[in-house]
């Protein structure tokens, strides 16, 4: 199949060509010192931006709730690292409440940090945002603080916001948005930037700029399209419109849809459980497979098809493949170790 994507003629082919060259360097920095198949070594590859902060990740057992070391930020957000069988998990927990949850310069700066701290962090398997703050997930931008900027501030601030959001959908684990309240404008960009988005049935979506006669400037344009089809995320954006849990997962902006529980923690609840089911998976095969699906959305099937066989490459030498087939064999939980 590779070989067919190096001879295809012209523009097409350079096209496939560089696909294929994109995950070579994706998968150099994933994994280094791994090989690709020889149909696709030696390419030359264009910006591999999710190769950001791939390393192996620590093996880590799953289920059981609680809190326990707290990395320190400020109280506009807390990490926290789940423990014992928990232990993997890291929720970002956004508190900001008296400015329900929108997005100040401090709380971005906060964010970037804290992000920038995670990708690189080899015991990280799933990562969970979520508000602290009881019916808000995150309102969008602090507009009392935006009302205060000049003209010239406002574009680079966007950048920025835009910038940590990319960030966030680069993360190379998992990464799930528990949206147990309010979500608009930017509240509902952050969470598009998650793989996976789960809300309660009370909760309340929408990329509300049009009313500001602005328009998204966190990716909104880009991912509700290609979450939820060009046509739908039109009308939405066109008309500003807010959606509730059960509508928003009748379009497939969300995953699951669930009643809010006294605690207003359903959405948490449910990611939580959803976390823990990915923590027994190996940690390289959940991080090439994030990649490749990430990149192969991105191109045509064939060129898709090549990334993927560069990345199911990367687990063939890996210690935690034959910890599998050894498992396998002697019926056992496997161990793995991130190797």
């Amino acid at each position: 199949m590779a070989a067919a994507v190096a001879a295809a003629p012209g523009a097409l082919g350079s096209l496939h060509a560089g696909g294929a060259r994109l995950v070579a360097a994706c998968s150099a920095r994933l994994c280094p010192g791994l090989r690709l198949p020889r149909s696709l070594a030696g390419r030359r590859v264009g910006p591999a931006i999710w190769a950001q902060g791939w390393v192996p990740a620590a093996g880590g057992p799953a289920p059981k709730r609680g809190y326990s070391s707290e990395m320190k930020t400020e109280d506009e957000l807390r990490v926290r690292h789940l423990e014992e069988e928990n232990r993997g998990i890291v929720v970002l927990g956004i508190n900001r409440a008296y400015g329900k949850n929108a997005l100040s310069k401090n709380l971005i700066k906060m964010l970037s940090k804290a992000v920038d701290a995670l990708k690189s962090d080899k015991k990280v398997r799933t990562i969970i945002i979520r508000s602290e703050v009881p019916g808000i997930f995150c309102a969008g931008a602090d507009l009392k603080e935006r009302a205060k900027m000049s003209s010239s501030e406002v574009g680079p601030f966007v950048s920025k916001i835009r910038a940590v959001i990319n960030d966030i959908a680069n993360l190379p684990v998992p990464t799930i948005a528990a949206i147990d309240g309010l979500a608009l404008g930017g509240g509902l960009e952050l969470a598009l930037a998650c793989d996976i988005r789960v809300a309660a049935s009370s909760a309340k979506m929408g990329l509300v700029e049009t009313k500001l006669a602005i328009i998204p400037g966190g990716g909104g344009t880009q991912r509700l399209p290609r979450a939820i089809g060009m046509s739908l995320a039109k009308e939405l954006i066109f008309s500003a419109r807010v959606l509730d849990g059960q509508e928003a997962k009748a379009v497939g902006l969300i995953s699951h849809v669930l009643e809010q529980n006294q605690e207003g923690d359903a959405a948490y609840r449910k990611a939580l459980d959803l976390a823990r089911e990915f923590l027994p998976q190996g940690p390289v095969a959940m991080r090439v497979a994030k990649l490749a699906i990430n990149q192969g959305m991105e191109v045509d099937l064939v060129t898709g098809l090549a990334i993927e066989e560069a990345c199911y490459a990367q687990t063939i030498p890996t210690k935690d493949r034959l910890e599998g087939l050894l498992a396998f064999k002697e019926k056992r939980p496997p161990r793995y170790k991130g190797e």
